[in-house]
C-alpha cells in the first residue's frame, strides 16, 4: 500500500512538472505577462512623446509662429523695427557683508 502511493505521488509530480516550470509553464507565462506589462508602458511613454513631436512638426509645417518663436528664445533674433532691451539681474557687489565676504585686515 506504501509503495502505490509512492508510486501515485510521484507520478502527481511528474505530470505537474511541466505544468508548472515547463516551456509553456504557469512561471514562463507570468514573466510574459510581467514583460508585456512592462513594454506597454513603455509604449504608452512613447506615444505621449511621439504625439508631441508630431504636433510640433505640424505646427512648424503650417504657420510661421512657431518659427519666430524658436528664432527668438534659441537664436535670440528680433524683427527689423523692434527693439531690444536687456535689464541686467542685480550685480553680486549689492548683497549685504555675510560670513563669506572677506574682511578687511587688522592692524597692529
Amino acid at each position: 500500500m506504501r509503495w502505490l502511493s509512492v508510486a501515485l505521488l510521484a507520478l502527481l509530480v511528474l505530470l505537474q512538472y511541466p505544468l508548472w516550470v515547463g516551456k509553456g509553464g504557469w512561471l514562463r507565462v507570468w514573466e510574459a505577462d510581467r514583460q508585456l506589462q512592462q513594454q506597454r508602458e513603455n509604449n504608452k511613454k512613447l506615444e505621449v512623446r511621439n504625439a508631441g513631436l508630431d504636433a510640433e512638426v505640424r505646427d512648424l509645417k503650417q504657420g510661421y509662429d512657431a518659427i519666430e518663436e524658436r528664432a527668438r528664445f534659441e537664436l535670440g533674433m528680433i524683427k527689423n523695427d523692434e527693439v531690444f532691451v536687456q535689464i541686467p539681474e542685480k550685480a553680486v557687489a549689492d548683497k549685504p557683508a555675510g560670513k563669506n565676504s572677506p574682511q578687511p585686515a587688522a592692524t597692529r
